[in-house]
């Protein structure tokens, strides 16, 4: 028998699909506009192409970065509220104390009921000291290391970023470009689906949430090429 997931791997489970949703997306979306600004501007494959996949990995990384500082700031942050709680805890337990039993009181639990409650919680500062970064706080560990992260937002960034090159290794360049709009359009509105599908949201608004993005960036392209001195036509 199938053993179900518990809380907290379906939290990381959805903290990867985030993870990917974010890397893929953002590489999609950048590389597609960089391609199609290109191509507007010049017919020259070779030059599209290096762009491109310029485009590509310095997406990739950068993306993979900004995830590991950005989930690294949400955990040192975390850790210093806990050493926080902690200091208060041995300087001012009356007044922690007192919290835990507002809290509580809150829940709508009074009399020796509470008082249970309360001397049951403060007797372990490990234990007093996570109800209140939980409860007071509304804080939570992260549940995925922010290395973790960096190489699944960066992977899913460089796959993402693939997708809109494709086209151009197949046809000619004026039709790979609206080829690269569709296929890419695509893609983005399957992920929304997908998205909406395995977490909650209505499946079609959130492919079309997605597909419009794409498409957006396919317009701020092809405007950019077009400033450039040159269009399709």
């Amino acid at each position: 028998m199938k053993r179900p997931k518990s809380h907290s791997e379906n939290h990381k489970s959805a903290s990867r699909w985030r993870d990917f949703i974010l890397g893929g997306q953002d590489g999609l979306v950048n590389v597609l506009g960089v391609t199609l600004g290109v191509a507007t501007a010049t017919k020259d494959l070779s030059i599209i192409l290096t762009a491109a996949f310029a485009a590509t990995f310095a997406e990739s990384i950068s993306m993979g970065a900004v995830a590991y500082t950005s989930f690294k700031a949400e955990k040192d942050f975390y850790l210093s509220q806990v050493k926080l709680e902690e200091q208060e805890i041995e300087d001012i337990p009356q007044k922690e104390k007192q919290e835990i039993k507002t809290i509580y009181s809150k829940l709508g639990f009074r009399g020796s009921l509470l008082t249970q409650i309360v001397d049951h919680i403060t007797a372990n500062k490990k234990r007093w000291r996570d109800v209140m970064v939980s409860q007071e706080l509304k804080l939570s560990a992260p549940k995925v290391s922010p290395t973790n992260s960096a190489w699944v937002v960066g992977i899913s960034a460089l796959v993402g970023s693939i997708v809109p090159i494709i086209p151009f290794f197949l046809m000619p360049v004026s039709t790979a470009m609206w080829a690269s709009v569709f296929l890419s359009t695509i893609v983005l509105f399957s992920v929304g689906a997908y998205k909406a599908k395995t977490t909650t949201g209505n499946i079609f608004r959130s492919g079309v949430e997605l597909a419009l993005i794409g498409i957006a960036a396919a317009l701020a392209g092809y405007a950019i090429g077009a400033l450039l001195g040159a269009t399709l036509f």
